[in-house]
């Protein structure tokens, strides 16, 4: 019975649209927190103990704020979750470019600015445990967000090995004067991180096609972004439009 709603949950577009959401926001903020962030600010970047405890309180500050906006969101914008994902994506990916293609290293507001995206990552992949919920029944939501949990940190674990292993090539072979956490050893290493991003990125545009084509199926349809936006600006000035006539109208 538990491999048939196992089956069952991971044969629901949904589960697996969860699942790499999950994948690909969660893991490089891990890798940062959990791994080699602490090597990269001190050895690569040069910063002093004492400042890279402040840009990790820094990003368990920016975790605990974004959290309940992104569940506002979410709630107030069901049909643009992935949405939402997809930018969290760019946002992780222009943040480590911006940091990883200086020439030199990155100057402290930048990477203040790269923890607080990967930080938006974490509270973001609990997006994923929504496709879940919504789209398996209620006894099935327990396996589906199982499924969708394991995305984040099997990326992560993949990662934090990668990196590990570049860095000991990078070392072993005498590339940076053979130091092992050199920037520039880094700069390779951490690259790695954008294969996972476009990996994700590319599984949940496919995912999230099936996804739309089930809710049309039961006449659910998706509008493009631009036009949803464009009815909502249209809406937003029927209503003011609306409210003026009636104040005018009451006005004596």
């Amino acid at each position: 019975a538990t491999g048939v709603t196992l089956a069952r949950a991971w044969k629901q577009p949904g589960t697996r649209l969860g699942l790499w959401c999950h994948f690909t926001v969660q893991f490089s903020g891990n890798v940062f927190a959990m791994s080699w962030g602490y090597p990269f600010l001190v050895s690569a970047q040069g910063l002093n103990p004492a400042t890279v405890s402040a840009l990790m309180g820094l990003f368990v500050v920016t975790s605990i704020l974004v959290g309940p906006l992104f569940g506002t969101f979410v709630a107030r914008h069901p049909m643009r979750r992935s949405a939402m994902v997809l930018l969290i994506t760019a946002a992780t990916a222009l943040a480590w470019a911006a940091v990883l293609l200086l020439p030199s290293r990155a100057p402290l507001w930048l990477l203040a600015l790269l923890v607080i995206a990967l930080a938006i990552g974490g509270p973001g992949s609990m997006i994923g445990f929504d496709f879940a919920r919504t789209f398996n029944p209620s006894h099935r939501i327990g396996t589906a967000t199982g499924i969708v949990n394991v995305g984040g940190f099997v990326a992560a674990l993949l990662t934090i090995y990668l990196v590990g292993l570049i860095l000991d090539i990078l070392h072993t072979s005498g590339f940076s004067g053979g130091e092992l956490y050199g920037l520039a050893s880094f700069r390779i290493a951490l690259s790695v991180q954008f294969l996972f991003l476009l990996v994700g990125t590319v599984l949940i545009l496919m995912t999230r096609r099936k996804v739309r084509r089930q809710m049309a199926a039961q006449g659910v349809h998706v509008p493009p972004l631009l036009v949803s936006l464009a009815n909502q600006r249209r809406r937003r000035v029927e209503l003011r439009r609306e409210r003026l006539a009636k104040q005018r109208s009451s006005t004596p």
